[in-house]
């Protein structure tokens, strides 16, 4: 099986569009990736500074509405924090608009795939306050700057990100045998970013540690904090004197670099390198791909000392890669997304979509269809498996948005032959080209092919 362009816009960028040509070989999409975000500087996404500025002033007006409960001051305060998450909310909703112009404004998306991709990898879930709203800034500094470069980088990024820290408990995670520790008593360490180093982000379930390299890279992680309004923070005195032993290896110093150490030494482990490539093969090529493929992308990660860009591209060249026939089903944001661009919807038609439109027409009809913005259901991210994204209700929802939500966006509808032909050119199943003839009129015949197997599956 070799390269063919349709299958390489559909299975690993963002779909056809018209708008934009073709990739004549799997390079292009390597070389599109790793040249970065084309955006950043039009459409920028809120940052971690943004949000940890925000977070502060919300932290003082929830501290004065208490303190001053049921005066005018107070009334103010609270009054200022309800504001706050209002305006965050819509700052929500605008970074999810910003992402939506990147996956249609790219010429061919492997680097907005990815970016999806690492980020449920490292899966975390804003919980509570303003720190809700700041997935998108999360993605944007731990996550991007490293889709084609080192994983070990990425995951020294993501272990220092507020959010994670947040999310799994490590603000909760003191050692017992600190200088906070000795004096307070009841402390202790939390093992939950630990176990899902372990577990989820490197060796995998079922890999080469037991609960002792578990408890020990704890300890070692300790020091790792935040605190509301002043982002990352290394907090020596909440640090569990070393040396801590994990998989074999000793970390003797209570310091960053000992932490570092640790995770550079995890992200080169062969567990690493065979549970990240079969994991970005599940998600690209099938829910079961070839042993030959694994181990082929897990090669290239050890000889390339963890680099992303190697891992992509050993997923690229590989011919099992390239089977013809489309069986993974397409995530509801990939599923819009790639609609959109299906339509001819350009990035400053999509910049200038309405936070209301945003929410009503996409975020909404996204989450019924099985996926919150935002909003995994647990540490291990989005579900791969084709069966959960099929449900009765994700595939009502599906149709319902396909023959509603096109003509919303845009009054220049393609003629559905003309659409047809753009995602499946000389494939096209006979029922569905018969079907779109028969249709009323064109918003039916477009929404017919976006609900379409063909259309809905990579």
């Amino acid at each position: 099986m070799a390269f063919d362009p349709l299958t390489a816009v559909h299975r690993f960028g963002m779909g056809p569009s018209p708008l934009h040509a073709l990739p004549r070989r799997a390079t292009d999409l390597l070389e599109e990736a790793a040249a970065g975000d084309p955006f950043a500087d039009t459409h920028p996404f809120t940052t971690t500074a943004d949000i940890v500025s925000t977070e502060g002033t919300f932290r003082d007006a929830r501290g004065i509405a208490a303190k001053n409960a049921g005066t005018v001051t107070g009334d103010a305060a609270k009054e200022l924090s309800r504001e706050m998450i209002r305006d965050m909310r819509d700052q929500s909703f605008g970074d999810f608009r910003a992402l939506i112009v990147r996956h249609v404004g790219q010429p061919l998306g492997l680097g907005e795939r990815l970016v999806t991709f690492w980020t449920d990898h490292f899966t975390v879930v804003g919980m509570g306050g303003i720190g809700q709203y700041g997935g998108a800034a999360y993605s944007a500094d731990a996550i991007r700057p490293y889709i084609a470069g080192s994983f070990a980088e990425m995951a020294k990024a993501v272990i220092r990100a507020p959010l994670m820290l947040v999310y799994l408990d490590q603000i909760l995670s003191t050692g017992p045998n600190s200088v906070t520790g000795k004096r307070r008593a009841g402390r202790g360490i939390n093992e939950n970013l630990a176990r899902e180093l372990l577990e989820l982000h490197t060796l995998g379930v079922g890999g080469p540690y037991d609960q002792r390299d578990v408890r020990e890279l704890a300890a070692l992680l300790t020091g790792l904090s935040t605190q509301r309004g002043e982002g990352f923070r290394w907090r020596p005195g909440i640090v569990e004197p070393g040396p801590e032993t994990v998989l074999g290896r000793v970390y003797a110093g209570d310091d960053l670099s000992a932490i570092d150490a640790a995770i550079e030494d995890l992200a080169r482990h062969p567990s690493t390198a065979r549970h990240l490539a079969h994991k970005l093969a599940v998600h690209f090529v099938s829910d079961a791909p070839p042993e030959a493929l694994i181990r082929h992308m897990a090669a290239r990660y050890v000889a390339s000392d963890g680099d992303l860009g190697a891992l992509s591209a050993a997923m690229l060249e590989h011919p099992a890669a390239w089977d013809p026939a489309r069986v993974n089903v397409k995530w509801p944001v990939d599923y819009m997304s790639s609609a959109l661009r299906a339509l001819g919807l350009t990035p400053e038609r999509m910049a200038r979509t309405s936070l209301k439109d945003v929410r009503n027409l996409l975020l909404n009809p996204m989450g019924r269809m099985g996926q919150r913005w935002e909003r995994a259901p647990d540490p291990a991210g989005w579900e791969e498996a084709d069966f959960a994204w099929i449900t009765p209700q994700a595939v009502a929802e599906r149709v319902n948005w396909a023959m509603r939500a096109p003509v919303r966006l845009t009054q220049a509808l393609p003629d559905p032959r003309d659409l047809l032909g753009l995602i499946a050119g000389d494939t096209a199943p006979g029922e569905l080209s018969f079907a779109i003839s028969a249709a009323q009129d064109r918003r039916e015949g477009v929404g017919l092919v976006l609900a379409s197997p063909s259309f809905q599956r990579r």
